[in-house]
């Protein structure tokens, strides 16, 4: 949906070409999904959607590529602008997601599609997969092609690349802001404001666990 709608809105700005293949990828990878039957192979298929939507995440830059050039996710720690700040927006997601799993009762140690690990909130950041497009890609880009953040609102060091101070604040400004934004949740039917969507995921998969809906109703927003 996000690759899309960027067709839509910047259709004259982008690589349409390379945008409809990653697009047709992704779309393969969802109908694959449909009839696996284990979860190794459901796991390598995602990796192929993702990798798939990143092949082409720099093409959703309008602002200039030598500033905020996009070759690719990478992280721990990130070695350019824009994947400092995904990885510092899903950070935060990644909190916002674990308490509202803890809020209703959940632990989010214990997941579905990430393995678990010792101190792995597995299940949340299996919850966050949701909202990473919808949120925290969509406000980094924002950030970036409204000319909020500038090249020099970051610090090149041997070990990566890290936000300044002042940049940290405004992001995590942004983001609050970002939560406030009002929509019509895709399975309720009723309009709620983006931070509450957390709490609703996490009490509708309480639900499901519990046996009081027949199946968990994924946050998809076109």
């Amino acid at each position: 949906h996000v690759l899309q709608r960027a067709l839509r809105d910047h259709g004259d700005k982008v690589d349409r070409s390379r945008m409809e293949e990653s697009i047709s990828r992704i779309k393969n990878a969802a109908q694959r999904m449909e009839k696996c039957q284990d979860i190794s192979t459901l796991r390598g298929i995602e990796g192929e959607a993702a990798a798939a939507y990143f092949d082409v995440f720099d093409q959703l830059i309008t602002a200039p590529r030598k500033h905020f050039a996009f070759d690719g996710r990478n992280r721990r720690p990130p070695r350019d602008p824009v994947n400092c700040m995904l990885s510092f927006v899903y950070t935060i997601l990644m909190h916002d997601v674990r308490s509202a799993l803890e809020g209703v009762g959940l632990d989010p140690q214990v997941g579905f599609l990430h393995k678990d690990r010792p101190g792995r909130p597995s299940l949340a950041l299996d919850m966050m997969e949701e909202f990473r497009p919808v949120i925290a890609d969509r406000l980094v880009l924002s950030l970036i092609n409204l000319g909020k953040v500038k090249h020099s609102d970051f610090v090149t060091e041997e070990r990566g690349v890290f936000m300044k101070d002042e940049t940290r604040k405004m992001v995590l400004a942004a983001y609050q802001e970002r939560k406030k934004e009002e929509l019509t949740h895709p399975f309720l039917g009723e309009k709620v404001a983006l931070g509450i969507v957390f709490h609703l995921q996490a009490l509708l998969l309480a639900r499901h666990l519990r046996g009081d809906i027949g199946a968990y109703p994924p946050f998809v927003l076109k």
